[in-house]
């Protein structure tokens, strides 16, 4: 970069769970001084409302009539990233299993897609220095325009060795078996699925640490506001 500050870089990070992505997210925006978004928080978010309202989750059009209802608010300070809805700090409340067990039923509405993922582009628009982004479709539908995609892998057992680890206590198979399922739901949801961005970078990071995860997309991101 000639004279003066980095240009702002949008940063698309995608994959299933358990395959380092917010603990990547995270560390990749504060090492490059940018903004961070937890997509998937912002879902869980608007279950946690469902739930709390009493709407049935099992019931797209309920869920639909009421997707606009919820105001969610995401502090992006990859340091302390937030989360309100309706002024209330519902940072644990959406980790719960009730809440886990119903995102991807909600996610897959398209009213739900659409004002969520209207939300996302407008937090990315203000993005002073530029944001890395981390969720599900984000490469592919939420900023297909991103300066750089990259998409996150590992195999089942790794990711679910990692999960059981953040969830104490956890069954390794049983938590294996969650993630499939979430998995196949979706990336066989009609609406904005997960799926590999075709510019994406994939990265496998079964056999790596967090800290070479890191190291890599804080190469890749370099790399590419260099060349802006």
């Amino acid at each position: 970069m000639e004279n003066g500050a980095a240009q702002p870089v949008i940063v698309a990070i995608d994959g299933p769970s358990g395959t380092g992505k917010s603990s990547t997210s995270k560390a990749v925006a504060a090492q490059l001084d940018l903004s961070y978004l937890d997509t998937g928080a912002q879902y869980r978010a608007i279950t946690w409302w469902m739930v709390t309202n009493g709407i049935d989750t099992d019931d797209p059009s309920a869920i639909a009539a009421v997707a606009g209802k919820a105001d969610i608010v995401s502090g992006t300070d990859p340091a302390n990233p937030t989360i309100t809805v309706d002024s209330t700090d519902v940072a644990a409340a959406i980790r719960t299993q009730e809440v886990t067990s119903k995102v991807s039923a909600v996610s897959a509405v398209p009213d739900v897609r659409a004002r969520i993922t209207e939300l996302q582009r407008s937090i990315a628009a203000g993005a002073e220095k530029g944001i890395v982004v981390e969720g599900r479709d984000i490469g592919t539908t939420v900023l297909p325009d991103a300066d750089l995609k990259v998409f996150l892998t590992a195999s089942a057992e790794a990711r679910a060795a990692r999960r059981s680890g953040e969830l104490k206590g956890a069954d390794v198979n049983a938590t294996r078996e969650a993630l499939i399922k979430r998995d196949a739901a979706d990336s066989s949801r009609k609406t904005s699925p997960l799926a590999k961005a075709d510019d994406a970078v994939e990265v496998d990071t079964t056999e790596l640490t967090l800290a070479q995860v890191i190291e890599c997309v804080v190469t890749l991101v370099e790399e590419k506001r260099d060349a802006k």
